[in-house]
């Protein structure tokens, strides 16, 4: 008997997963334990093993799918034996046949067409062509007379203005008669070199992510700067003491001071559940964005709030590995109640940052410039740390939101203060 494997749950939040590639095709012998195909969540990739052993006998999704878990994605037994009660929706084919439907279909579709063919004499009297290749002809501005007709009693139907069409216009001897002089044509400009490329699925899901972000929330952003003075200065004392506390970075400096600043802003610290719900959270769970070869990943530091410095820098560190390897578990990958991204490193000085749906905003990092102020008379140079808060108008206002950013830079400007809290 026939038996089904399905689409594993990889992580307790996850809902669906997207087919990578297809390791073994139908007619394969595999054993329990083999590698049918890779598969992916919004952010990490897994391979799916093979729960059965025999021939694999259907697949019932295609590489690129999006498959809800526990789906039969695919049937294995022995040669012959009947899988139509494990096609997932019932009386649905596989890929493989649907394909073979749409081409028996296609080609009684064809036969019905070329029996339905009424003789049509054109304006110029000798041309027999179909009503419907006419007006394909003239629709697409090619001159049917050039067309080898494969109609009954040699009449032009739709598939041969089509072929025409694909081809292009034969040169014959009657067209260069008929054709005015012309002059020598101009060099052909030199073709454009390129590749085009699909979307991953990653990137698929991603892009989905973000369009929703923009199309469903009032994202408003607020650029602000602080004295990166005291950051710094910490940062040198660190790097001297060496050790693990050596590795902390102004960045882990930065999610530390929001994990505490954002208590006092409850909701900045919220997610938008449905159209008219906000869930506040007691405690600070802190997204950091990580750029990856597979696409931009979001893990968590859950209760970002309760963790001290030293802490913080050396979680982000891990989550970080572990999402560029591609090993993290989805369930880090959820949960957030707030994001930080940080651009600094690549020069940015202000950016908009795009909301992680539901969380209601999203704080950018930016790079330090030199800017210049004026103290007592006097012109002095300061390093300014670029912050960017981009949030939800719906939940969050103007006021309150620009509020926030000027407490956590007051926070970072005193930051071994802040510590000391």
């Amino acid at each position: 008997m026939a038996k089904a494997v399905i689409m594993p749950k990889a992580g307790i939040t996850v809902e669906s997963c997207i087919i990578g590639k297809w390791l073994k095709n139908v007619g394969d012998t595999v054993n329990v334990g083999d590698i049918l195909f890779t598969y992916e969540t919004d952010k990490a990739s897994f391979e799916c093993e093979s729960t059965e052993a025999g021939e694999v006998l259907a697949l019932f999704f295609n590489d690129g799918d999006e498959v809800p878990c526990f789906t039969n994605v695919c049937a294995i037994g022995n040669k012959g034996e009947d899988y139509s009660d494990l096609v997932p929706g019932g009386a649905a084919a596989a890929p493989g046949e649907e394909k073979k439907e749409e081409v028996k279909e296609e080609a009684k579709e064809e036969k019905k067409a070329e029996a339905a063919i009424e003789k049509t004499v054109s304006t110029d009297g000798e041309l027999r062509i179909s009503p419907r290749a006419k007006a394909l002809a003239e629709n697409a501005g090619v001159d049917p007379k050039y067309a080898e007709a494969t109609g009954p009693k040699g009449r032009i139907i739709e598939r041969d203005v089509r072929k025409l069409m694909e081809n292009g216009m034969p040169v014959i001897e009657e067209a260069k008669a008929e054709a005015a002089p012309a002059a020598a044509p101009a060099k052909a400009a030199p073709a454009p070199e390129f590749e085009d490329v699909k979307f991953s699925g990653i990137r698929k899901v991603i892009a989905k992510s973000m369009m929703n972000s923009l199309q469903s929330m009032a994202q408003l952003t607020n650029h602000h700067s602080f004295d990166a003075t005291s950051i710094q200065a910490f940062r040198k004392e660190l790097k001297a003491a060496g050790g693990e506390v050596g590795g902390i970075t102004l960045g882990d400096m930065v999610l530390y001071a929001v994990s505490r600043t954002l208590l006092n802003w409850k909701d900045l610290n919220a997610n938008v559940i449905g159209d008219d719900t906000i869930r506040y959270f007691k405690h600070v769970n802190l997204g950091v964005a990580v750029d990856t070869p597979r696409g931009l990943m979001v893990p968590t530091i859950f209760n970002a709030d309760e963790k001290s410095l030293l802490e913080i820098s050396k979680e982000v560190k891990s989550l970080a590995e572990a999402a560029r390897s591609g090993a993290i578990s989805p369930d880090l990958l959820s949960g957030g109640s707030f994001t930080v991204s940080n651009l600094g490193a690549t020069g940015v000085e202000m950016f908009t940052p795009v909301i992680n749906p539901p969380q209601t905003a999203i704080l950018g990092v930016c790079g330090i410039t030199q800017r210049v102020r004026e103290a007592n008379g006097q012109l002095s140079v300061y390093p300014a740390m670029g912050l960017s808060l981009t949030y939800d108008h719906r939940v969050v206002d103007g006021s309150p939101a620009s509020k926030f950013v000027s407490e956590l830079c007051k926070n970072l400007e005193k930051f071994t203060l802040l510590l000391a809290k």
